[in-house]
């Protein structure tokens, strides 16, 4: 038994064929829903990367507990959990997040990784002098400008080296078995740069400056004529993303590996591109075009192919469905569900799921219904951080920050481990936003929030068993105003 996961970043499900887009050109896509079940109602847990990553590992949420930061001593991952079963685990990713303070712990649970350099501003090349100025909006890193000198030709960007060393690893193991690879691109992830062939895929008429990476802010009044303009650059990066997607379904056609490789296509967020007057993710609430991802499997063991899926499903159920399908024990602190039987009969194998960010709303879903529970007072308070690796995305925990540390716990899952209680930071624009329902039946765009006490009062009830099932810490109960 061999599996291959396929893991995009900001992949929007509602720019992609097979979930109703009939304007990006992306056919592989397309293929890929003829050869695998698609996934109606997959829904995020913790925002954003890292914490989404954590998920991936530990097939469980991460945001009622702690922000952005690395796996844990005590957490449970998924590829390492192979590995001492004797299942060969591989990385190989241009995820840049990989190799910096917030997730160093990430890539050595798998027997061997490769890294690729040169996404988003990553600290690659070195030059003293500042590059030439150019006008723009959006955002524009020094580094990323200096980066993009490097890689001007398709096969040296990062996204192209990432599944050329992916297929590498595929052809060089295809007569062995008992292995799992993860090919991981940081695209579509902004900036939104590829080459100049994929961008004429959407003609259009476009005089203003360069303009391929949004800020995360409402949409300003400058920006709002060049909407369209942005989303036709990510549109030509998913097209690059689908080129490259069609290779991995070449390769499996080539090697005739259906009959027993696993294949995940996944991502672990949505991106607004102008959708609510906002861009991007993380400041404002995580509506469907960022909380609602697409998911493809391919589970050889029941040979179900182009049918959908409605069971509400999530990010922490890849963790189980990949130890399930390599016979190997589920760790009972693992929340997700193996996806198996949900598969062959969509069996349901939950009644709601939380998602969020560590200090901002508490949402939770029926699959019909989205609840967003803002804190009750505007300071955000009471919040705190549990961990015992104190880092943030780039940089460790300030000395400010551990000067009034506590010792709390242990929680359910930390193995008997106390942890470090640290004040969390005070992000107001994650929580500056009043609670919000929504009804996706009568108002799939979430245009039109209701009022409607009895559904409120069931999601809330919802709500808050799942955050007992997650031994959610005691004062987010209080912070969110939840009896």
């Amino acid at each position: 038994m061999r599996a291959i996961m396929v893991m995009y970043d900001s992949l929007n499900r509602h720019m992609l064929p097979p979930y109703g887009c009939d304007w990006v050109k992306a056919p592989n896509f397309k293929r890929l829903a003829e050869k695998t079940v698609v996934f109606d109602k997959c829904y995020v847990g913790s925002m954003p990367c890292m914490p989404a990553r954590r998920e991936l590992h530990t097939g469980r949420y991460n945001f009622l507990h702690r922000s952005w930061g690395p796996l844990e001593p005590f957490d449970d991952s998924m590829p390492q959990i192979l590995r001492k079963n004797k299942i060969y685990t591989h990385l190989v990713s241009d995820h840049q997040h990989y190799w910096e303070d917030g997730g160093c712990t990430y890539h050595h649970r798998y027997n061997s990784w490769e890294i690729v350099r040169g996404q988003e501003g990553d600290r690659w090349k070195g030059e003293v002098a500042d590059p030439e100025p150019v006008e723009h909006l959006g955002q524009r890193l020094r580094q990323d400008a200096i980066n993009r000198k490097y890689m001007q030709k398709e096969e040296d960007q990062p996204q192209s080296v990432t599944f050329s060393l992916g297929l590498e690893f595929i052809e060089k193991n295809v007569d062995c078995d008992n292995w799992f690879i993860q090919i991981e691109t940081f695209d579509p992830h902004e900036p939104f740069f590829t080459q100049q062939h994929y961008k004429d895929l959407y003609p259009h008429d476009y005089k203003g400056p360069p303009f391929d990476w949004p800020r995360y802010s409402p949409v300003s009044e400058e920006e709002r004529p060049y909407i369209e303009h942005v989303r036709y650059e990510n549109a030509a990066l998913i097209s690059m993303c689908d080129h490259n997607l069609g290779k991995v379904l070449d390769m499996m056609d080539k090697h005739d590996m259906w009959k027993d490789t696993m294949l995940i296509v996944n991502t672990d967020h949505g991106f607004l591109l102008g959708e609510h007057d906002w861009w991007a993710k993380c400041r404002m609430p995580f509506y469907e075009e960022i909380a609602h991802t697409p998911l493809f499997v391919w589970d050889p063991r029941t040979g179900i192919k182009a049918e959908r899926r409605n069971a509400l499903v999530q990010t922490i159920d890849i963790a189980p469905t990949l130890l399930d399908f390599f016979n190997v024990d589920i760790p009972k602190d693992m929340q997700g569900k193996p996806l198996k039987e949900v598969i062959e009969c969509d069996r349901k194998i939950r009644d709601g799921a939380l998602f969020g960010i560590h200090g901002g709303h508490v949402n939770c879903t029926d699959g019909r219904y989205v609840y967003m529970r803002a804190p009750k007072s505007d300071d955000n308070t009471p919040l705190y951080e549990y961990t015992l690796m104190p880092t943030h995305m780039r940089n460790m925990f300030s000395i400010s920050e551990l000067q009034d540390i506590e010792v709390a716990g242990p929680f359910s899952f930390t193995k008997g481990c106390k942890v470090m209680k640290i004040a969390g930071r005070d992000k107001k624009e994650n929580h500056s936003y009043p609670t919000l329902l929504f009804d996706l039946d009568s108002d799939p765009g979430q245009q039109n929030p209701i009022t409607d006490s009895k559904v409120e009062r069931r999601m809330t009830e919802l709500m808050i068993k799942l955050m007992k099932e997650n031994d959610c810490p005691s004062e987010q109960f209080e912070r969110l105003g939840l009896k």
